[in-house]
């Protein structure tokens, strides 16, 4: 087993939502469950009574009760949830109503704007009444072309509460990307900003607004907010001045929507629990993204998370960096369901200094602090510790996007925090959460995501479709769960979305990842399974090599490929060096023996060399697809969805990779 981190104490075991919880099960439901694991077993086994159990214990606000829990279907997504259930998506998000901060967001700039949730339901009101006198009704698309600002969480809010389909991308998705994904679905509203800030830099959406216009004549309004000062032109009572090269047809303000409708409560239009909620969106790295519509469900997977693996409580702080172009803006928000406070951030996490985040968590006192894989990885290769903030309000440090090595949790515990959880989590956009994820009464081991999510089938399982442990396999759900998409978007008879996941087992939910259940009841997750590497028939995770090689300060970035050679598979590993050191001979050498020694001789690369860049997706996720399809002069279908796309020019026309 691997080496233990951390052991949740005593007392904070006793005070966790999650003991709470099974104290619930025993008191109403008669269960005696003693480990996690008997609760988690029972959740899979019983998933019915399960969901009715996390129904009651989150209190869902409805106006009707269900009429059945779990109605099994003919297939996996044909099954039900709670029918005959009548509710309200944002209903559910705005319980509280008090004068307690329900959003806090910092600009990179340091400039600072409160909503307390009283404000936060007033406004929600005025927006949802604005557009419905603009004609929008359930089931129309609203979409944000938004940064993570809060006048981004008052119009997905105003825009479920009556009803409406939500989807939002972030500003830096360029004019392609946003017109991949919103173009598909057709909306009705589109609500945007002057401008956004990335480094320092002010960029105009002038530009990318006018082409999305005339590419989108579904659009009737565009409600336009200021990047700079947002709601703040409401409470001093002055107005957006839009630059002259700003579209003008059908433009509205933000303010001016408040002032006009000021007053207003909100009317939470009551739907069934499989009414869509989100439009989400796959990265679109090998075609048009996948348009993924989700229902109510998401809110109740989402409390789950948050209260029992997350351990969040009312009047607590969460932060998570993220953009409203990933699904963990939507996982974010949803903690206004705890009664929480969202702390917000806008910009890049390394400007002006690698420090801004810490700074913030400092200063807003965040209990729950969440990044991605990369960004720890980035801050242990920097050897940055934070140890000029006071960091003692964290308890909880959130990782995703990618796998994060045993080398950066010992960082995070050696150098930010010992007396943390540090919980790494993995699901997907596809559920809009997790198959795995943490948990306030176990022990964290390095490399280990703690648990399996509760009421989620996971097994690992191998190419004879058994159940394994301690063997590295597919990642499969056995059973369905209420956050799952209710159908893809222009995808009537549903191909796309048993494509997508029914296609290596017809009732089975086989989520692409290449991973390992651990005898401790954690999982290892190595990387997607399209990315494994096969060479003499033994498939290979790519987390092993790249989590060595982040231990090599000179390597700035790296890319693992399969290349197909001889009727067999050889490893090529891309190296992207800091400033002022070149790939040699050397270092070739070290790497070869160290991946030999330390993993395992299979994982020795075939070629070792050098590149300029390494491309990533919009979410900062590494393509090793589309980097494997260019090396073999396959057309990458859609590079937009790159935030570098020229950087695959590096990896066309190689000599060493047509050679022995």
């Amino acid at each position: 087993m691997d080496q233990k981190l951390w052991t949740p104490p005593s007392d904070r075991i006793e005070s966790s939502n999650l003991v709470r919880y099974i104290k619930f099960l025993k008191e109403k439901k008669n269960l005696s469950l003693s480990t996690f694991e008997e609760l988690r077993v029972w959740s899979v086994n019983e998933i019915g009574s399960f969901w009715e159990s996390i129904w009651e214990f989150s209190e869902v606000v409805h106006s009707q009760k269900y009429d059945l829990v779990y109605q099994s279907g003919s297939n996996f997504t044909d099954s039900k949830f709670f029918p005959g259930a009548k509710l309200n998506f944002a209903e559910n998000l705005l319980r509280r109503t008090d004068s307690f901060p329900a959003l806090i967001y910092r600009g990179e700039d340091g400039s600072k704007r409160e909503v307390s949730y009283a404000e936060l339901y007033s406004y929600v009101g005025a927006v949802a009444t604005d557009l419905k006198k603009r004609g929008v009704v359930p089931g129309d698309r609203v979409v944000g072309l938004m940064p993570n600002v809060p006048e981004t969480v008052i119009a997905m809010l105003a825009t479920t509460s009556i009803g409406a389909i939500w989807s939002s991308c972030s500003p830096d998705f360029g004019v392609k990307g946003v017109l991949d994904r919103f173009g598909q679905i057709e909306p009705k509203i589109l609500f945007t900003t002057n401008l956004y800030s990335f480094k320092g830099k002010d960029l105009s959406l002038a530009e990318n607004l006018t082409q999305i216009l005339k590419s989108i004549p579904s659009i009737e309004a565009v409600i336009v907010s200021d990047y700079k000062n947002g709601i703040l032109h409401f409470k001093n009572r002055t107005k957006t001045v839009l630059p002259e090269n700003y579209p003008q047809k059908n433009i509205h303000l933000f303010e001016t929507v408040l002032f006009e409708n000021e007053g207003a409560s909100p009317n939470f239009y009551q739907t069934n629990f499989d009414h869509p909620v989100y439009i989400m969106y796959s990265s679109g790295t090998t075609g048009l993204p996948k348009c993924m519509v989700q229902g109510v469900g998401v809110f109740l997977n989402h409390w789950k998370e948050l209260a029992l693996h997350c351990d969040l409580k009312p009047g607590e702080r969460i932060f998570y960096y993220t953009t409203c172009g990933w699904m963990m803006w939507n996982w974010l928000v949803s903690s206004l369901s705890i009664g929480a406070t969202l702390v917000l951030f806008d910009g890049n996490p390394f400007f002006p200094t690698q420090e801004i985040l810490f700074q913030i968590a400092s200063e807003e006192k965040i209990n729950v602090f969440g990044v991605g894989a990369k960004y720890i990885l980035t801050l242990e290769k920097s050897k940055f510790q934070p140890k000029d903030f006071d960091l003692s309000t964290i308890r909880t440090v959130l990782s995703t996007g990618s796998p994060l090595t045993t080398s950066g949790f010992r960082y995070v515990y050696q150098h930010w925090k010992k007396d943390l959880q540090l919980s790494s989590i993995s699901g997907g956009t596809d559920l809009n959460g997790c198959f795995a994820l943490g948990n306030p009464i176990l022990p964290v081991y390095e490399g280990e995501i703690q648990c399996r999510g509760l009421g989620m089938d996971v097994e690992i399982w191998n190419e004879s479709a058994k159940s394994v442990i301690e063997q590295k396999g597919e990642l499969v759900c056995k059973q369905p769960f209420p956050s799952m998409p209710l159908y893809f978007w222009k995808d009537p008879e549903g191909k796309k979305y048993k494509s997508a996941y029914f296609e290596s087992y017809p009732s089975v939910w086989c989520h692409g990842d290449f991973a390992e259940l651990k005898k401790s009841g954690g999982l290892v997750v190595y990387g997607r399974s399209d990315a494994t590497l096969n060479p003499g028939g033994v498939r290979i995770g790519t987390s092993d090599i790249y989590g060595l090689i982040e231990t090599f300060t000179e390597i700035a970035d790296s890319v693992i490929i399969g290349q197909d050679w001889k009727e067999d598979v050889r490893i090529v590993l891309f190296l992207k060096m800091i400033p002022g050191k070149k790939l040699e001979d050397s270092l070739v050498q070290t790497l070869k023996r160290e991946i030999k020694e330390k993993i395992s001789p299979k994982h020795v690369p075939s070629k070792i060399l050098e590149v300029a860049d390494i491309p990533y997706t919009i979410n900062m996720k590494k393509v090793e697809i589309a980097v494997k399809k260019t090396i073999q002069g396959e057309p990458v279908t859609n590079k937009e969805a790159l935030s570098n796309p020229e950087s695959l020019e590096y990896y066309k026309n190689i000599l060493e990779l047509k050679e022995d």
